[in-house]
C-alpha cells in the first residue's frame, strides 16, 4: 500500500498560490528580457546571424540542465530546487547588458537557459504532486499564470524601453525577482511536497527503470508537448510575416498577429481546470489538437486579414492546454523524471518550430508552411486518441 502525508486543506491553498506566482514570475522575467533583445544586438554590435547563434545559448542552457533538474528535485526536492533556481533566474537575468559582444551574449545566456530550463521541471514536478494530491486537474491554471506573466513582462517592458536602459531595466527585474521569491519561496520551503518520502522512489525512478510501456508514455506525452510547443514557436516568429508579406496587412496590424494566439492560449488556460473536470484528458487533447488544426489552417490560408487573426485565435484556444496536461501525465508516470522528458521534447519542439518553418517557406510559401503547426496539432491529437487505453 501507499501512504501520503495529510496536508491541510489550507496549506495546499497557499502552496498552490506560491507556486502560481512562481509560474507567473517566470513568464514576468523571460518577456523582459526578450522585449529588450533589440536594445542589446545594438549595445553588442552583434550581426543578424551572431545574435542568433548567441541567443541558442538560451535553449542549450535550459535543454542542457532540464535532465539534471530531475534527478535534483528527487534528492533535494521540488520546492527547494524551485526557489533556487527562481533566485539564478532572478540573478541571470540582469547579465546580458553587461556583455559588449556576440561570444560574451552567448556565455551569459548559457547561464540564463539553465536557469530557466531548471526552474520549468522543479515546478512542473511540484504542481504534478499538488495536482495529485487535490485531485483536482488544476495544472492548466498553473501555465495560465505563466502567460499571464509574460503578457505583464512584455507589456511592462514596452513602456519602460523608452525611459530606461537595458541595464536598469533588467536589474529592476532581479530585484523584482528576488522579492517575489523571498516572499513566495518561505510558503514553499515551509509546506512539505504532499507526497511521501518513501514514495518518491517508486514514482520518480528513471522510466529506464520503470519498463518499456512507462518509458514510451513518456516519450509519447513529450511528442505531445512537442506538436504544441513546435506551434507556439512558428507563430510567435512567423505570424506577423504572414500578415504583414502575404495578406498586405500594417506592421501596426500585424504585430497583433501573436498577441491574439497568446491572449487566447491564456483564456484557455484559464477555463482548462473546468474544462478537464466536464471532459476528461484524453477527450480534452483530442478535441484541442482538431481545434488547433483547423484554426491554423484558417489562420495561414485564409484570404483576409481578420480570418487569419480569427484562425489564431480558435489555434490558441485548442493548443491551450495541450502542454500542460502532457507535462502533468508524463509527471504523474514518472516524477520530475518524466517532467524534465516531457519538458526537453516540447522545448525542442519550440526549437525547431521557427527554422523548420523559414526553410519550408523557401522551398513552398509561408501559408503553406504555417499549415506544418496544423499538421502537428492533428498529430497531438491523433497520439492522445490511440494512447487513450494505455493511458488510462
Amino acid at each position: 500500500m501507499r501512504t501520503r502525508i495529510t496536508v491541510p486543506d489550507d496549506s495546499l491553498t497557499r502552496l498552490r498560490i506560491a507556486l502560481t506566482v512562481f509560474f507567473a514570475l517566470d513568464g514576468f522575467v523571460f518577456a523582459g528580457w526578450v522585449v529588450r533583445i533589440p536594445a542589446i544586438k545594438e549595445q553588442t554590435g552583434a550581426s543578424a546571424s551572431a545574435l542568433g547563434l548567441a541567443l541558442l545559448g538560451v535553449s542549450a542552457g535550459a535543454v542542457i540542465t532540464m535532465m539534471l533538474t530531475g534527478r535534483l528535485c528527487r534528492r533535494y526536492g521540488t520546492h527547494r530546487v524551485t526557489v533556487v533556481c527562481a533566485v539564478l533566474l532572478s540573478l541571470s537575468v540582469a547579465l546580458p547588458p553587461l556583455t559588449h559582444s556576440a561570444v560574451a551574449l552567448g556565455a551569459v545566456l548559457l547561464i540564463f537557459g539553465a536557469a530557466y530550463g531548471s526552474i520549468n521541471v522543479a515546478f512542473n514536478s511540484a504542481a504534478v504532486d499538488l495536482v495529485g494530491a487535490l485531485r483536482r486537474p488544476i495544472m492548466p491554471s498553473f501555465h495560465a499564470a505563466f502567460s499571464l506573466g509574460g503578457m505583464l513582462g512584455a507589456g511592462l517592458g514596452g513602456l519602460v524601453a523608452g525611459a530606461l536602459s537595458p541595464t536598469r531595466h533588467l536589474f529592476g527585474l532581479t530585484v523584482i525577482g528576488l522579492l517575489v521569491t523571498a516572499v513566495a519561496g518561505r510558503t514553499l520551503l515551509r509546506i512539505p511536497a504532499p507526497t511521501p518520502a518513501q514514495d518518491v522512489p517508486r514514482r520518480t525512478s528513471a522510466p529506464r527503470r520503470q519498463g518499456s510501456r512507462t518509458r514510451g508514455l513518456v516519450v509519447t506525452f513529450g511528442l505531445i508537448a512537442l506538436c504544441t510547443a513546435y506551434g507556439e514557436g512558428a507563430l510567435a516568429d512567423w505570424s506577423a510575416l504572414h500578415l504583414e508579406h502575404d495578406l498586405d496587412a500594417t506592421p501596426g496590424v500585424a504585430a497583433v498577429g501573436y498577441s491574439c494566439f497568446a491572449l487566447a492560449m491564456t483564456i484557455g488556460r484559464l477555463t482548462g481546470t473546468r474544462l478537464l473536470e466536464r471532459l476528461g484528458q484524453t477527450r480534452t487533447l483530442v478535441g484541442g489538437g482538431a481545434t488547433a488544426a483547423l484554426g491554423m489552417l484558417l489562420g495561414a490560408l485564409a484570404p483576409s486579414v481578420w480570418a487569419a487573426l480569427l484562425g489564431f485565435m480558435i489555434t490558441g484556444l485548442g493548443l491551450a492546454n495541450l502542454f500542460p496536461v502532457a507535462v502533468e501525465r508524463a509527471g504523474r508516470l514518472a516524477g520530475p523524471d518524466g517532467v524534465a522528458i516531457a519538458s526537453t521534447l516540447g522545448y525542442g519542439g519550440m526549437l525547431l518550430g521557427p527554422p523548420a518553418i523559414g526553410f519550408m517557406a523557401d522551398w513552398f510559401s509561408l501559408p503553406t508552411a504555417l499549415t506544418s503547426v496544423a499538421a502537428l496539432a492533428a498529430t497531438a491529437a491523433v497520439i492522445a486518441l490511440l494512447t487513450r487505453r494505455a493511458a488510462g
